[in-house]
């Protein structure tokens, strides 16, 4: 499918030696910081936490191993409309195979999807029905890992779901179904507002819904919704005011100290997976959190992964057509009204256009969802409330995502 003519070159990660040396001197080298006694995770991640992860980095974490298990997978580089872009591209055995874009979430990365890969792509070898199989193109987003560096200002989850559109034009696809999450779940039903006549359906977890202003629609909320809704007001969300305010300054922190890049993601897997309660490691393996921090630290995009949210909730006025799309296929993300949303906790949502490209909404957890503000932005078609399972849902309960995956295409395939 892949045709170099179009520019498209194979790609494998070899990192070089000389960067991994510098990684482990500056993990032996950290300043360590002094914390208050007996606040636990009550403040941010504790020290005596931090430094054993740390030392486990540095000494017995492996990432040439992890580095050649991400190599036996397929990737590519190609560049769309300046933009540098990485990607794996897997192809199933099934003939019949439908294709799949995977996108993940901050603070994520391709190696978000590797569980999957094979159920969803070859589920004869995984005990399923080989007509669920799918081709799968799992890009780094924009800015992500070796996605970069940013074309420049302005790539906002409309102009990313362009790139992600002519890349699979360009991979000769001319019907396939995306799923995202977080990140992800903004920019995928943009991916179906571009290109609704390609694209069969749009499936998302962690999607975030926001009310706009209407009198009632918190009304007759359930008692799990009232509770995803206050969830949401509660929500620590310093690190997205980072993110959207001033990334390029928490940049320099993040990207001169590996300790401070692994701190600023575990906080991260601490909070979002479940249960809460538990260690991040009880719910994702550590070498698979680690190899995300170290894909951040080795690639230096602590700082181009945060632009996204400056350009989602900061950034001035859009183009004409990049808030025309918007106000056809918002709903999943941020859009142009999320800044008042995040600052002032209702009414700040501005009314979208409803989407028309059937949608799957998978609600784990730990998710805030609210079913009536998704079903009024999105041509809702299949719902699931899991009950358990964290953000991370590709790496916490990978059957999960599989399962429903393959339930939602099985109605629009």
């Amino acid at each position: 499918m892949t045709n170099p003519h179009e520019g498209i070159r194979p790609f494998r990660i070899d990192i070089p030696q000389a960067q991994l040396d510098d990684l482990r001197a500056r993990l032996a080298n950290t300043r360590w910081p002094d914390e208050l006694p007996g606040v636990g995770w009550s403040r941010g991640v504790p020290l005596e936490y931090l430094k054993e992860l740390a030392e486990y980095w540095r000494t017995r974490y492996d990432w040439r191993a992890h580095e050649a298990a991400l190599n036996e997978h397929p990737q590519y580089v190609t560049v769309v409309d300046g933009q540098n872009l990485h990607f794996l591209h897997v192809r199933s055995p099934e003939p019949g195979a439908l294709p799949l874009v995977l996108l993940h979430g901050w603070p994520g990365g391709f190696v978000d999807f590797l569980d999957v890969i094979g159920p969803l792509s070859d589920p004869r070898a995984h005990g399923g029905d080989p007509a669920t199989a799918f081709h799968l193109v799992i890009p780094s987003l924009p800015g992500f890992g070796f996605s970069t560096p940013l074309a420049g200002p302005g790539m906002n989850a409309a102009k990313m779901a362009g790139v992600l559109v002519r890349l699979m034009s360009r991979l000769g696809y001319e019907r396939y179904g995306v799923q995202g999450y977080d990140t992800g779940s903004w920019v995928a039903p943009h991916m179906g507002a571009q290109a609704p006549g390609h694209v069969v359906g749009v499936h998302v977890n962690a999607l975030l819904t926001f009310p706009v202003g209407e009198e009632g629609e918190t009304a007759g909320l359930s008692e799990a919704e009232q509770r995803r809704w206050q969830a949401m007001q509660d929500f620590n969300d310093g690190y997205l005011q980072c993110n959207s305010k001033r990334p390029q300054t928490v940049t320099y922190g993040l990207h001169d100290s590996p300790v401070g890049q692994l701190a600023w993601i575990v906080e991260k897997f601490k909070e979002l997976t479940d249960p809460e309660e538990g260690l991040p490691e009880d719910s994702v393996d550590r070498d698979r959190i680690l190899t995300d921090v170290s894909l951040y630290w080795l690639t230096g995009t602590a700082g181009s992964a945060a632009q996204i949210y400056y350009e989602e909730i900061s950034a001035p006025a859009w183009s004409e057509t990049a808030r025309s799309d918007t106000d056809a296929g918002r709903g999943a993300g941020p859009g142009d009204g999320t800044a008042e949303a995040a600052d002032e906790g209702t009414g700040g949502w501005a009314a979208a256009r409803r989407g028309t490209v059937p949608t799957g909404v998978l609600v784990s957890a730990h998710d805030v969802t609210i079913r009536r503000w998704a079903e009024r932005d999105h041509n809702v078609v299949h719902w699931t409330e899991l009950g358990r399972g964290g953000h991370f849902l590709s790496m916490e309960a990978p059957d999960l995502l599989v399962d429903d995956v393959r339930a939602f295409f099985e109605k629009v395939r």
